[in-house]
């Protein structure tokens, strides 16, 4: 395990980097400066709700799981990517994007997003997820992007739709989650049909924000 304070220096090897900059952001690797302001958003309750996660989420947790993050190689199947967006100006940590390509089906990857809720409403989720898809598709060269979100989450529903997946499932009540049964929706977009979309509206065009964008 790469020690916390390596994370974001030159011991992480080359192929490891990765930067995206849009508009307003920049998707980055975490570092080690970043672990407050991670804590304090995944420690959160309205943020860890539909998380693995809850909030007693500690500083210790984060400390691990960072560490961990930074072994990862980006492009590599089976493990999980953190993904940090950084608002450029402030260089303020607004939340992060997760990649896992899988290892059971090729050219296959699962997308997920967690923002800072003041960072919530502002079309950075949007922003986010879109250079995050772009990249699977262009430089990993993916097929079928997918994610899965709680049924009760609205506020990912219209970002994903708003992205232009579609809801290939609703699985009632199949998920034991938090103590509770919950209903798993299940959104995916092919490489086909995002690059399609992108010919018809440009890259901007799904980066508005509409009342309840997380």
């Amino acid at each position: 395990m790469t020690p916390l304070s390596a994370i974001g220096s030159s011991s992480v090897p080359d192929a490891g980097a990765l930067e995206i900059q849009t508009d307003r952001l920049l998707l980055r690797r975490f570092r080690n400066a970043d672990l407050d302001a991670f804590v304090a958003y995944r420690s959160d309750e309205s943020v860890a709700r539909f998380q693995s996660w809850d909030q007693s989420y500690s500083k210790a947790d984060a400390e691990r799981f960072l560490a961990e993050d930074s072994n990862v190689i980006p492009g590599q199947p089976g493990q999980w990517l953190q993904i940090a967006i950084e608002e450029l100006g402030t260089g303020n940590l607004c939340g992060d994007c997760a990649v896992l390509i899988t290892s059971e089906q090729p050219r296959t990857a699962e997308l997920g997003v967690t923002l800072a809720p003041h960072c919530q409403n502002h079309g950075i989720a949007s922003e986010a997820s879109a250079a995050t898809v772009d990249w699977l598709f262009d430089e990993q060269d993916m097929h079928r992007v997918y994610a899965q979100v709680d049924d009760r989450n609205k506020a990912a529903h219209r970002l994903l739709e708003r992205l232009g997946f579609r809801l290939e499932a609703r699985l009632i009540e199949a998920d034991w989650f938090k103590g509770e049964w919950a209903t798993p929706r299940f959104y995916a977009v092919l490489k086909k049909d995002w690059l399609e979309l992108r010919k018809l509206c440009g890259r901007g065009c799904e980066f508005s924000v509409e009342a309840g964008e997380r």
